[in-house]
């Protein structure tokens, strides 16, 4: 009788079977496919306070029923940024479990209604573009607009385009990239940096008047820093549904450059945004584009925040309001860029 369990048995057997693989590869996507995602997910009041809880984000308006009365809000809604990351986690089994570098992610969008907890999340992936890798022979690179749906009222809740490289099945013939053109690496910084007095948007228009008046630019570093450890490594990711191996599979991350498992990029890009936040009064999110990620986060790594204020506009959903536009950039304690992104958000008046 064979005993399956004997260390040799067990390890031709290993050999010798199949694995049943999960995701696709890049062969598998194809302009215009719909991909209905399946589990979604409820929004639950426990998820949305670990997630802000873990990344820093602390608007009283998102835990505090008085403080969410005064936004006009009916309790304390879900935090965009949750939303957000529970919108792509659900897509990561059939879009990019394979692995591949995420390129970038633009038009993140959300309702001008509030989102409450208990809702149930369906979400839909369309697949926008297909396109071989001239650098890397082994992926492509694909994209999809994905929708994340009320699934009562098929309201959507958050949209966005996010681009992946994709592994193939099998590699093609590229030209190996073009060759870069030579670039003057000289930086073209301004000749002052300008520092907002406050957090409300009249000191934003403020600071960027005074930059201009100075050939300058309204940009500044926040203080915290968040130390990534298991909970945001490891737990956050796995809570929105996010399978992929990147985040919890530390056996096949030790043969990779990382060496380990790493920060789900919405756990970086939040927890910058949570510092960034810290230092203003926000009062609704608007949107975000031009989402990068420029290098892994990992156990261990602190994750800090730098801001550039783009422009003010005296023009809100409210008239307590006025609309900012931001540039973040995350970086490392090595003072390495590791996320960057352009922000929309309307920020609160001083009342008068």
């Amino acid at each position: 009788m064979t005993d399956w369990t004997d260390p040799d048995t067990f390890a031709q057997a290993l050999e010798q079977v199949d694995t049943k693989e999960k995701g696709n590869c890049f062969e598998d996507f194809e302009e215009g496919d719909v991909i209905e995602h399946d589990p979604g997910l409820t929004l639950t009041q426990f998820g949305n306070e670990q997630w802000m809880s873990q990344t820093l984000n602390h608007d009283p308006a998102y835990w505090r029923s008085d403080a969410a009365a005064d936004r006009g809000f009916e309790e304390p809604p879900v935090h965009p940024d949750y939303l957000t990351a529970a919108t792509l986690g659900i897509t990561v089994e059939d879009l990019s479990e394979k692995g591949g570098y995420f390129l970038g992610r633009t038009d993140v969008r959300f309702p001008g209604t509030p989102v409450y907890t208990g809702t149930e999340l369906h979400v839909e992936s369309e697949v926008v573009n297909t396109a071989t890798s001239s650098s890397r022979p082994e992926y492509g690179i694909v994209s999809w607009r994905t929708r994340g749906k009320d699934a009562e009222t098929g309201e959507v809740l958050c949209s966005y385009e996010r681009t992946n490289m994709i592994p193939r099945r099998e590699p093609v013939a590229t030209d190996g990239g073009a060759a870069a053109a030579e670039e003057d690496d000289t930086p073209d910084l301004p000749e002052e940096f300008v520092t907002p007095e406050g957090g409300y948007f009249e000191d934003f228009v403020e600071a960027l008047e005074k930059a201009d008046e100075r050939n300058g630019a309204v940009a500044y570093r926040h203080e915290r820093g968040r130390t990534q450890d298991d909970v945001t490594v490891a737990s956050l990711p796995l809570s929105t549904l996010n399978t992929a191996k990147q985040h919890h599979n530390v056996d096949v991350m030790s043969d990779s450059p990382s060496g380990d498992i790493v920060t789900y990029g919405d756990v970086t890009r939040s927890t910058a945004l949570g510092h960034a936040r810290s230092d203003e009064q926000t009062w609704r999110e608007v949107g975000f584009d031009d989402e990068s990620f420029h290098t892994f986060v990992a156990v261990g790594d602190t994750v800090y925040a730098f801001t550039r204020v783009l422009e003010a506009e005296d023009d809100a959903s409210s008239d307590e309001a006025g609309t900012v536009r931001f540039q973040h950039i995350a970086f490392n304690q090595d003072d390495e860029p590791v996320y960057s992104g352009t922000r929309t958000a309307e920020i609160r008046k001083r009342s008068n």
